[in-house]
């Protein structure tokens, strides 16, 4: 049967299987302030023209949250709850209403085919699969449905993956049938062929945009700016608003003072340690950590080795912290361990007893892996696990078999079931030493803290008002800004570690405010907000440069297509100052000609050439202008044109989920406010 617990843990599975089938990965373009609804319920976003409240995101955060175990210890697992609860959100608000409204839907007889494994669901495979064998159990569900009228919380991750796989069996059949609509006809085919088949060996004469000056292909402000309105380029400079901050860093290292002081309170800790009569207990009381398996003198140095006789390693100093060992237990045990065993589920102990004592008997154990483990990977082969190195077996489950010769039987039960192991082989025993470690990082005093915070302080009076005061009190600490672009919707800051709060207060600040002292770890921070950018598009300034180069190289592509004029391929060369070169081989697929590594361009229409032994007129390439002669078609039988269709068939619907995505991407305006609260 699957717990809840079970359920919970494969919940990142589920989600991942999610997000890409119902074509939720967006990079998401994020909009303006947040406003106040009159309820004074902030909106935090909006969807598809719908409204996002801060009510409605945390309901659906809290829900995500319950349904996938509640963890938001580390910033990551709260990252990747936030990110859920949006894309369930753009789920609700885009993707099913657009579902429905194309006509796609899931029938009961559907649903129920998808519960009983007829029809494969990653939503509920990965939720009722049996742990040992990795496969569908319909069992399982029947018993959490049976449990689920008086559990709410049953009945609540039931709802929840109902829904999910609703979605991904909508979604499912979405991509269905766009890949129905790739088709690939008989001219792709036909251009497939040749371009495999056909090369081309020739001559041209290639001119470097470089050699025409600069002056004579100048660009005006008006025409870079007619270019960037064309509305074929304008689509090209759309852009995700942003903040700028400008944030210094004061770094909190310990001081010659406080590694001394560090240095002395591990070497107390060090005799402490070696006086305690209770190991595992001073180990815990101390937040140290006891090994998860049993190590031998292979996986220690020479000096860690004094463990294996009972003695303390340590204190020692690596990195950054004094480290000190003793073994909480030492035994004598094989190298490796050949083992076989029967699987049996939790609640199945009276048959466990039953057939121990059978075994004990001397009943045939592979027989009875055969007929009883529910293992079906080992029960295959009569139980049989193989030889396993003692040191790769857990601490609480190795020491069930240091003292066990080959024939005898161990029985083992925990919450993920009962198993009879029985030793089939074992090696010439060695010391072993279950480990228990302290370590005494090596940190700043709370002076040496408090003297850094002070200086913090001092700059966050001095930094106020401008950014000129800002850079001036910079200097005075003797710190460095540095500048960091916030995106809306971001909740880090790129550069800084544990930066949620800093990248908070950015979406809420104005321009010239200063922010509060943060403290990040080892390090104090403080931020003033320079820049906000809420405009659709990348301004015509940032784009001027390239813009300009694009026009600049068609006005010198005008000037030499003069000089490439001619009748001969030499006289061309001649009159243009170089010499001419030759390609061999070039088929449709290259991407450059001779030393002219990428020039599609040039590439193409040499491909397409059908006459030899005629100039061609001018091509305008990347870096260069260029006219050829083809002087030769070679064909060879490379590619037929069955093998070409089924090519680009394959291809074309391997192409259908990110054309997919970037298409639904066009249709749905989404702006991410959450930053401000979240």
């Amino acid at each position: 049967m699957a717990s809840l617990h079970t359920l919970r843990t494969k919940y990142g599975v589920i989600l991942s299987v999610i997000i890409v089938l119902a074509l939720l990965a967006f990079i998401i373009s994020l909009g303006p302030e947040m406003g106040f609804l009159g309820n004074k319920d902030p909106k935090v976003g909006e969807i598809n023209g719908e409204k996002v409240t801060y009510m409605e995101y945390l309901n659906e955060y809290e829900a995500t949250k319950a349904n996938a175990g509640g963890d938001e210890s580390t910033e990551e697992s709260s990252a990747m709850l936030a990110n859920a609860t949006w894309q369930s959100l753009i789920a609700k608000h885009f993707l099913t209403p657009g579902f429905e409204k194309i006509g796609l839907q899931v029938s009961e007889a559907e649903r129920m085919a998808m519960l009983s494994g007829e029809i494969p669901t990653q939503v509920i495979y990965q939720a009722f699969a049996d742990p040992q064998t990795g496969e569908y159990n319909v069992a399982a569900v029947s018993n959490f449905l049976a449990q689920m009228s008086s559990n709410p919380q049953y009945q609540s991750m039931w709802s929840f993956l109902n829904s999910q796989a609703m979605l991904e069996r909508t979604s499912s059949k979405f991509m269905g049938l766009m890949k129905a609509g790739a088709y690939v006809n008989k001219l792709e085919v036909a251009q497939g062929v040749n371009g495999s088949n056909e090369s081309r060996n020739g001559r041209y004469v290639a001119v470097n945009y470089s050699t025409v000056a600069d002056s004579l292909a100048a660009v005006s402000d008006e025409e870079i700016i007619a270019y960037y309105n064309a509305n074929k380029h304008k689509a090209d400079y759309k852009k995700t608003p942003h903040r700028v901050i400008s944030y210094v860093v004061f770094d909190v290292e310990p001081t010659e003072a406080d590694m001394a002081e560090v240095e002395k309170k591990a070497l107390a800790m060090g005799e402490e340690f070696a006086a305690a009569e209770d190991v595992r207990a001073f180990v815990r009381k101390n937040m140290g950590t006891i090994g998860q398996g049993y190590v031998s003198a292979a996986q220690l140095s020479a000096d860690e080795a004094v463990v294996l006789d009972g003695a303390q390693y340590g204190p020692v100093l690596k990195a950054n912290a004094w480290v000190m060992s003793r073994p909480v237990a030492t035994v004598m045990a094989p190298d490796s361990i050949g083992l076989s065993h029967i699987v049996l589920a939790p609640t199945a102990k009276a048959e466990a007893d039953s057939l121990y004592n059978a075994l004990v008997g001397g009943a045939d154990f592979a027989a009875a892996a055969a007929q009883h483990s529910q293992y079906a990977e080992t029960a295959q082969a009569g139980g049989d696990m193989g030889v396993i190195p003692f040191n790769a077996i857990a601490a609480d489950l190795a020491e069930q078999f240091v003292d066990k010769k080959v024939g005898e039987l161990v029985k083992v039960e925990n919450a993920g079931g009962i198993q009879i192991f029985k030793i089939t082989r074992a090696d010439k025993p060695q010391k072993y030493a279950l480990l228990g470690t302290i370590n005494v990082a090596v940190e700043a005093s709370s002076t040496t803290r408090r003297n850094v915070h002070n200086v913090a302080s001092i700059f966050s009076v001095d930094g106020k008002g401008s950014i000129d005061n800002f850079n001036a009190a910079a200097t005075a600490a003797a710190v460095t800004p540095r500048v960091a672009r916030v995106m809306q919707g971001d909740r880090t800051v790129s550069g800084l570690l544990d930066s949620r709060e800093v990248a908070r207060w950015t979406h809420g600040a104005e321009i010239g405010d200063l922010s509060e002292i943060f403290n990040l770890g080892n390090a104090y921070v403080v931020a003033m907000l320079t820049e906000e950018d809420n405009s659709e598009y990348v301004p015509v300034a940032e784009k001027q440069y390239e813009i300009s180069r694009v026009l600049a190289r068609d006005k010198k592509f005008e000037i030499l297509k003069e000089k490439l004029a001619g009748a001969s391929i030499e006289e061309i060369a001649q009159k243009c100052g170089v010499e001419v070169a030759t390609f061999e081989n070039v088929k449709y697929n290259d991407f450059g000609v001779g030393s002219n590594s990428f020039e599609p361009a040039l590439v193409g229409a040499i491909a397409k050439t059908k006459t030899t032994g005629a100039v061609s007129t001018p091509v305008k390439g990347s870096s260069v202008a260029a006219v050829f002669v083809v002087d030769g078609v070679t064909v060879a039988e490379e590619q037929t044109a069955e093998a070409e269709k089924v090519r680009r068939q394959a291809f074309q619907e391997s192409m259908v989920p990110q054309m997919a995505i970037s298409a639904l991407q066009g249709m749905v305006e989404i702006e991410d406010l959450r930053g401000k609260y979240f």
